[in-house]
């Protein structure tokens, strides 16, 4: 019997969230009753615009048939789940309706590869081009381009998305050989590389009487690895995401917890990354992009090649590092303040800006933190001295966060 469209969407919906490319790809889901409601609770993640504009995304597959048998993929040829595949105009329409009921903002599409990868990816442009040109849609859309498929489709695949993702799958080379043999490593590299030569290529200004490339992918492009598949260490992991940002000069690298799929398999473990894994690995990311650290700092906190999951990979770096601290918070650089455990950017900014006016005391960093008693043992001000606080031998469990009181949030 023929799938409706709520069926559809209800199994294309469920197989996108695997795909951590949505900043909400790992949150809960809602489900209250059924009908068109409930199903948009599980197919709604959210991304961040340029703008910095958090948007409501509709995250579908376009199919979730495909040819290929990658061991971790829930998708996969030998899987036996249900299958479904959209239309393209199916999927036109249910954005258009969902975005005209203010349910959206813009949609995030992927797919498996049913039979060929221009012919996915052929299908996936089709449908940013529908909304683009036919129904001049001005929200988001994030495409997910196939490896493989020829670079007419993902340079035209560009000119109708915001932003563009290619997933390199597993930290090695190695391990994508083992799980995914299908799967070229080569191929993703020179999408990823093609990309990236687009998107400079398009901000480049131009001389006198040269007309302005199109704009290609303005919110750029992203990837995706999986966490604890394979055999790769924290720090495997890192530094191959460093070595992504390098060389594609990608937005994002996000990182999916593996989870088994049903089908045990002798390559695979058979229980689930821990989540927190996954959380850690976001936040040593976060200080390489955004706090000033190197790679070889955050290794310096890797006992074993792994990240605590205890505590913070910044607080497990001030630890090792308790000679640097306790720090002036009126006198100390933008840059040792980023490595305050507690301090978050926004944070620093408004104590760089505040102590230009008046010497900042304990009760006025309360007002620009919410992390104070994380921040106490590695500061001073004109009104505390941490004294012998920051030598405790029991420092780490007396800040460790009890488990009802983990946050995404890092500081």
């Amino acid at each position: 019997m023929p799938l409706n469209l709520l069926q559809k969407l209800e199994i294309l919906a469920e197989a996108a969230k695997y795909d951590a490319s949505c900043v909400s790809s790992g949150g809960d889901k809602r489900k209250a009753g059924k009908g068109l409601g409930s199903v948009t609770g599980q197919s709604i993640c959210h991304a961040f615009t340029p703008d910095g504009r958090c948007v409501s995304l509709l995250k579908i597959l376009l199919t979730n048939f495909c040819k290929y048998d990658c061991i971790y993929c829930v998708s996969r040829r030998s899987s036996n789940v249900r299958r479904a595949r959209f239309k393209v105009d199916e999927v036109v329409q249910l954005t258009l309706d969902l975005y005209r009921r203010n349910c959206i903002e813009g949609l995030f599409l992927s797919s498996g590869i049913a039979r060929s990868a221009d012919e996915t990816m052929a299908d996936l442009v089709r449908v940013a081009r529908t909304l683009r040109q036919e129904h001049a849609f001005r929200g988001y859309i994030h495409l997910k381009t196939i490896p493989g498929a020829s670079s007419e489709l993902l340079d035209e695949a560009g000119l109708y998305a915001d932003r563009l993702s290619m997933n390199v799958e597993m930290p090695a080379e190695a391990a994508l050989e083992e799980l995914a043999p299908e799967k070229s490593a080569t191929e993703i590299k020179q999408g990823l590389a093609r990309t990236r030569v687009k998107i400079e290529a398009s901000s480049e200004r131009t001389r006198a009487g040269r007309a302005r490339p199109p704009r290609f992918a303005p919110a750029g492009q992203s990837t995706q690895m999986v966490v604890g598949a394979d055999s790769s260490s924290d720090r495997d992991i890192l530094r191959a995401s460093a070595g992504l940002y390098a060389s594609y000069a990608l937005e994002r690298v996000y990182y999916s917890a593996f989870s088994p799929t049903g089908h045990a398999s002798a390559s695979l473990p058979a229980r689930p990354t821990p989540l927190m894994r996954e959380h850690r690995l976001y936040q040593a990311d976060w200080l390489l992009r955004f706090y000033g650290f190197t790679l070889p700092e955050i290794e310096e906190a890797l006992p074993g090649g792994m990240l605590d999951l205890s505590i913070d990979p910044k607080l497990a770096w001030a630890l090792t590092h308790r000679d640097l601290f306790p720090v002036d918070i009126n006198r100390a650089s933008r840059e040792m303040l980023l490595r305050v455990p507690g301090l978050g950017t926004r944070a620093v900014d408004g104590i760089i800006a505040a102590r230009k006016h008046a010497s900042l005391r304990l009760a006025e960093l309360k007002r620009l933190t919410n992390s104070v008693a994380r921040v106490r043992p590695f500061i001073t001000t004109p009104d505390w001295r941490p004294r012998a606080l920051l030598d405790d031998a029991h420092l780490k469990d007396r800040l460790a966060p009890k488990p009802q009181q983990l946050s995404l949030a890092l500081s």
